[in-house]
């Protein structure tokens, strides 16, 4: 009795033509190997399952398989199985109307992209050290205890457990008046600032001022929902609100501002919720590393001062890994339903990673990580801040207490030399410039902004030396 085909072997799309079977799969065959579109090292079906697949004798095909090759197309190997042969000869493929021959004889591929040696760049952990073990452990015990249901299509603001769970963390790690029903996960911070500035525009909003020192990409996000930024003054004290008054909304970093490294002081963090609550204004709150405070206890989140005017943006992407695409926003009441909304009538963040972040926090897997993480970090930056001391005392290291990054004052008119010495060593920096506002009515500084996050510990002391190495003195 045949078997179904659809259990068989793996799928390829080929359509015999021309006179004869067997010639007819040869051809097209030969002609998808020519083309490219089956890449050399390409695994094809077994000739038993090819067979069932097109309907034909399973003979017609071994008989093609073994025309091609003899003729050089295909490579057969035992335990192996057939593949398309390495070296294909080259045939003109039309890009963009007009002919180009892959160099290599070989279908088109994305250029590989050149890794620095050392990566001092902020905005991203030490992946080496995400914690799979506990993850897959969580990621069992969560798929295992779900109801099918939860994997349909879903609320748009989350997993249920998953919010739950948040509001539990949020409320007692940063200080956060959570109620799960006020949350909406989303796939990362960008992707929840979209839906924000989707929000914020249909509400009639026009301009949202911004931090004079930041990542550009945010403005760019508001933009595209048009909305129109200006950035507000920056001193020793963080950012200064005074100039709020055109803006229906603010953007900040409260907890610790990227990049300069201070927290907004208490006096202004008053002053900001004031003018919310004057105004009718919303804050939009990025505590996009809230948990890593070295010195003192974590500083409380905003949000927790006016739950009704603050959103409470966060994100797995710095204790966790960015490739996880989780993040979540607490948002005042009416404002959750809006954002919902604007996400769609559907959830669009995996199901299953929602469900293994929620048990990862209710079992305690996550405080532990985040401690443990805590501490390397805490070492690497007071062996950053020793080395520089100790190496290269001209310049300055300040925003220390908390995060990722350190900033590195540099002697004026020598931060865009010491970027390209450090890119001539396969050292990747970024300077302050990078993270200022254009707009910005600011003092131009001479800095570095140095993540001490993203190596790995095995590589710690070597990008220590090479930053050492390109740093004035």
């Amino acid at each position: 009795m045949a078997e179904p085909w659809a259990t068989l072997g793996i799928d390829l799309l080929v359509e015999p033509t021309g006179p004869g079977l067997r010639r007819g799969l040869t051809d097209a065959l030969r002609e998808a190997a020519r083309s490219g579109r089956l890449a050399p090292g390409t695994r094809l079906p077994s000739s038993r399952a090819l067979a069932a697949d097109l309907g034909i004798a399973r003979n017609t095909v071994a008989d093609a398989y073994a025309d091609l090759v003899a003729e050089g197309w295909l490579t057969a190997r035992q335990g192996s199985g057939t593949r398309v042969a390495m070296g294909v000869p080259p045939t003109p493929l039309r890009q963009w109307g007009r002919e180009v021959v892959p160099q290599s004889g070989t279908a088109p591929h994305p250029r590989a992209l050149t890794r620095p040696a050392y990566d001092l760049r902020p905005g991203s952990p030490d992946l080496a050290s995400f914690p799979r073990a506990e993850w897959l452990k969580a990621a069992r015990r969560a798929l295992t205890a779900a109801p099918y249901q939860a994997l349909d299509y879903g609320d748009p603001r989350g997993r249920p457990e998953l919010r739950a769970a948040l509001a539990g963390y949020l409320s007692r790690a940063r200080g956060v008046r959570a109620d799960p029903e006020r949350i909406v996960v989303c796939a990362g911070f960008a992707h929840g600032l979209k839906l924000l500035g989707t929000v914020l525009r249909a509400r009639g909003a026009r301009t949202v001022a911004v931090e004079s020192y930041g990542l550009g990409a945010h403005g760019s996000i508001l933009a595209a929902s048009g909305l129109h930024t200006t950035p507000l003054p920056f001193d020793r004290f963080g950012t200064d609100p005074r100039d709020l008054a055109a803006a229906e909304a603010v953007l900040l970093t409260p907890a610790h501002q990227f990049p300069m490294g201070v927290p907004l002081h208490r006096d202004r963090r008053t002053a900001v919720v004031d003018w919310a609550r004057r105004t009718g204004g919303l804050v939009l709150e990025d505590d996009y590393d809230g948990e890593f405070r070295y010195d003192r206890q974590p500083i409380g989140a905003l949000q927790g001062l006016d739950p009704d005017r603050v959103v409470y943006l966060g994100t797995a992407s710095k204790s966790l890994a960015p490739g996880l695409r989780l993040a979540w926003m607490v948002l005042p009441p009416g404002l959750a339903e809006e954002a919902a909304a604007a996400k769609g009538r559907v959830d669009t963040c995996g199901v299953l990673d929602q469900l293994t972040l929620a048990e990862f926090l209710t079992s305690g897997a996550y405080d532990r990580h985040v401690r443990a993480t805590r501490l390397r970090y805490r070492r690497r930056r007071d062996a950053l801040v020793a080395a520089v001391a100790a190496r290269a005392p001209e310049a300055r290291v300040t925003g220390i207490a908390a995060g990722l990054h350190v900033l590195l004052s540099l002697p004026p008119g020598t931060e865009q030399s010491v970027v390209q010495a450090a890119h001539w060593r396969g050292l990747a920096l970024h300077g302050l410039a990078r993270y200022t506002n254009p707009a910005a009515q600011a003092e131009p500084v001479d800095a570095l902004v140095v993540g001490y996050g993203t190596p790995p510990d095995h590589a710690w002391s070597g990008a220590l030396d090479a930053l050492c190495a390109v740093l004035p003195g």
